[in-house]
């Protein structure tokens, strides 16, 4: 499998693609097929409010943002090219995996006025269940370190509330934040910023994992011992943190403690992960993770690191578009170098497979 960076071609428009039209509404059977789960992954939106009128967005961030709701809901029901699979855009839902808003690790009353612009402007075009926002799906979302570093704050507070009224989960962490879904015959679970939380190291972490570890131990326990395919999406990206770990050293600047992340590994292991998901790092990567610092490794489970999808400060962003089935994945990324004034899809895939169940 090739590890390439979108930025490693340039995007020439739609030519030799199948160009978005107007889309039909998700068909019924697309909908509730029970052998496949279809959605969309996002991330790194950075709702971004003026700070010298923090009653509105900026100029830039309103329009990447609107612009990306407009093409999310414009693609379902459309047809990849013959070179792509031919398939109907099908999804569920989207999957947000976190820095939704992007004044959310500031402090201040300028920046928490900021935050509460950011965060109801993500409402409006997103909202909860395909039915309340602009957005026409569904919407699964994480918090990541632009949303709350340190676990408090509005953005965790209003996930919480939003998991109260979210329908089908299949379970729900103690504290109210992480929670996991079916779709067909996948599992989902989504863990905010980082996994971790080891309850035998006592260090302070950069960002809070708020029992993340626990819940996937317990929910993995519960709804994936039939051996069904996995996803479980975060935000920080995991390998350059699969390092020695010493229990009894001291805290440092790292994003993810490197004794969580070995645990998270050894939790993951056991588990048919058909992918691992997340963001941050605003470039796509897919590769293998075998547990270390490796992405050229030829065998371990499948990592979707998702580029932004409608920073204010970047004319190139994308998404990506699953189709998981109960043996294989297939995926696509669809992009755009004018903030989603336009957009086509990327003439690569990935097919994936993984244990069988």
């Amino acid at each position: 499998m090739t590890v390439m960076n979108r930025r490693d071609f340039v995007l020439a428009g739609a030519s030799g693609l199948l160009a978005a039209t107007a889309g039909s509404a998700l068909t019924a059977r697309a909908a509730e097929s029970s052998d496949h789960a279809a959605f969309f992954l996002v991330g790194d939106t950075h709702y971004f409010a003026n700070e010298k009128s923090t009653g509105e967005l900026t100029e830039k961030s309103r329009a990447a943002t609107s612009r990306l709701v407009d093409t999310l809901n414009r693609l379902p029901g459309t047809k990849l090219d013959a070179s792509l699979g031919g398939s109907e855009v099908a999804p569920r839902g989207v999957i947000h995996c976190g820095d939704i808003i992007d004044s959310g690790d500031k402090n201040g009353s300028t920046p928490a006025a900021m935050q509460k612009t950011e965060w109801a402007a993500f409402e409006t075009d997103f909202g909860l269940s395909g039915r309340d926002g602009k957005l026409k799906l569904p919407v699964y979302e994480l918090h990541g370190n632009h949303d709350s570093p340190g676990g408090t704050g509005l953005v965790v507070d209003e996930i919480k509330r939003r998991n109260r009224q979210r329908p089908g989960l299949a379970g729900v962490s103690r504290n109210g934040l992480h929670y996991s879904w079916n779709w067909g015959p996948v599992h989902f679970v989504n863990l905010g910023i980082v996994v971790g939380g080891l309850k035998d190291v006592s260090r302070a972490r950069r960002f809070a994992p708020l029992e993340s570890l626990e819940f996937l131990t317990d929910d993995l326990a519960t709804n994936a011992k039939d051996g069904r395919p996995v996803v479980v999406t975060h935000h920080i990206d995991v390998p350059r943190y699969c390092v020695d770990c010493d229990p009894s050293g001291p805290a440092t600047a790292a994003a993810w403690d490197p004794c969580d992340m070995r645990a998270y590994y050894d939790v993951l292991k056991q588990y048919n992960i058909a992918a691992v998901l997340y963001g941050h790092t605003h470039a796509r990567a897919v590769f293998r993770w075998n547990g270390t610092t490796s992405t050229k490794a030829t065998s371990g489970i499948s990592v979707f690191n998702n580029d932004n999808s409608a920073h204010f400060n970047s004319e190139t962003q994308a998404f990506l578009y699953f189709e998981v089935g109960k043996e294989e994945m297939v995926v696509r990324e669809y992009m755009t170098t004018d903030a989603w004034q336009t957009g086509a899809w990327n003439p690569m895939s990935w097919r994936m497979p993984f244990r069988a169940v």
